[in-house]
């Protein structure tokens, strides 16, 4: 039995073990100014850019911004319904999409264009594949940080 998150959490606790349960790239989730990040790296950042928004260099600084990549595929089904598929507008769904969600969206003012920025640690194998359908769908490059 591999237990995760919360419950991973809570049988190291009941066990007297104490600690919190490591995340899959050993990233720990930091608070900064309310708003939870997946990593200090992600905090770090955020922080350098909320000084580079109030020094007027970038402007329009969005977190989380989704993008995208893939739209759901439905199929039209003519029947009423099928056992475990739930029907959208007389179809049902045969392919989710596929989104990529932005760390950072902002307007760099020296430069004159928007920046779309992922903070990465571990480059992942999705998110290469993904880094290159931005690329070829709405045609932005990502900068990595």
């Amino acid at each position: 039995m591999v237990f995760r998150g919360k419950e991973a959490e809570k049988l190291l606790r009941e066990l007297g073990l104490g600690g919190e349960a490591e995340s899959k790239y050993h990233s720990k989730k930091v608070v900064v100014d309310g708003i939870e990040f997946d990593s200090q790296h992600e905090a770090s950042r955020y922080v350098q850019l909320k000084m580079l928004l109030r020094a007027g260099e970038i402007k329009d600084l969005r977190r989380q911004v989704r993008y995208e990549l893939i739209p759901t595929q439905y199929e039209t089904f003519a029947r009423y319904g099928v056992a475990g598929r739930r029907l959208k507008d007389g179809k049902r769904c045969i392919e989710k999409g596929v989104d990529y969600v932005a760390d950072f969206v902002y307007f760099d003012n020296r430069r004159g264009h928007e920046v779309v920025e992922d903070t990465k640690g571990v480059r992942t194998d999705d998110y290469i594949i993904k880094r290159k359908l931005m690329l070829y769908v709405h045609g932005i490059r990502i900068k990595e940080i």
